[in-house]
């Protein structure tokens, strides 16, 4: 079975073609039309029918996009691709490609790519952490996405910070952590204002956004980011502590620009051992494979073989 997988981003479209054993036929990019929707949906259903042809057969479509499809309505939510948003994608893809079509979203798609052909295939339970200019994950179960009631699964992005104590023990105030910085989604003290590449260059003085240039300095030991890459630690083997507690995953995978800091993989697991609920742990943390090729082989496998 000829299985097509379509990376719909902000700036580009990607397209490969999988065989039934996994093998990479084809692969495709074009320019994303800026803020034009019926631009990008025939975009789209363009790379799906010179693929075909050029292959000589028919086949499934899975798309990751930067966003989620309402279960309500059906339509486009949350996306960063403004022009996606309050629109039918899925049916009006699968009105000019004749077939049924799949739509998760991207850190879904990557969650599910690390699963079957990543750093995690050999893990019953992983989430997929993207840590870059936003915070999102996925969680796949035996080798599928796990959707939920709400299509929200894995999106701990918007979850507070958990909060160990009212009084910071080592000035006796009030907690700096509570109540957070304002975020996007209307809430405050939300991951994404902690976690993401964004926060931390903030954390540490920076106005450049330059989250990698906080882990180099922190590395050669400049003081305060040095700070800023202990309390950031911290707090990720915090947040990442609630999600082993939730659901116990086997693995989880970073992804995104922050991923790269090796400094994570050595000190979150010896952090997050005070904040599991659990007399050891067993869970992984492992940076990802795929890299830039989770997101279109993820949506490929939108259709398992």
């Amino acid at each position: 079975m000829l299985r097509l997988g379509i990376d719909l981003g902000g700036t580009k479209i990607e397209i490969i073609a999988l065989a039934d054993d996994g093998r990479e036929l084809l692969r495709q990019r074009v320019g994303t039309p800026k803020g034009d929707y019926m631009a990008t949906v025939m975009a789209v259903a363009g790379l799906v029918e010179a693929a075909e042809v050029k292959l000589g057969q028919r086949g499934t479509v899975g798309i990751g996009i930067p966003g989620a499809e309402s279960l309500a309505t059906g339509l486009i939510k949350n996306a960063n691709s403004t022009c996606l948003i309050g629109k039918p994608l899925r049916r009006d893809l699968q009105a000019l490609l004749q077939r049924e079509v799949r739509i998760a979203n991207d850190a879904n798609c990557f969650a599910l790519s690390e699963a079957i052909d990543g750093s995690g295939r050999d893990a019953g339970i992983v989430f997929g952490v993207i840590l870059g200019t936003g915070v999102g994950g996925g969680v796949v179960v035996d080798r599928h996405v796990l959707t939920g009631a709400n299509a929200i699964a894995g999106e701990w992005g918007h979850n507070p910070l958990p909060l160990f104590a009212a009084i910071d023990t080592a000035t006796g105030r009030a907690n700096p952590e509570w109540p957070g910085e304002a975020c996007y989604c209307g809430h405050r003290g939300c991951l994404e204002t902690w976690l993401s590449g964004p926060a931390l260059a903030r954390t540490a003085g920076r106005t450049d956004r330059d989250s990698a240039a906080v882990v180099a300095a922190a590395a050669a030991g400049e003081p305060r980011a040095a700070a800023a890459m202990a309390d950031y630690i911290d707090r990720l083997a915090r947040a990442l502590a609630s999600v082993i507690n939730c659901f116990d995953p086997h693995a989880i995978v970073l992804g995104g620009g922050l991923s790269n800091a090796d400094v994570l993989y050595e000190q979150v697991p010896a952090r997050w051992t005070r904040y599991v609920f659990a007399d050891s742990v067993g869970t992984r943390l492992l940076r990802n494979r795929m890299g830039d090729s989770a997101g279109v082989f993820g949506a490929a496998r939108l259709w398992p073989g």
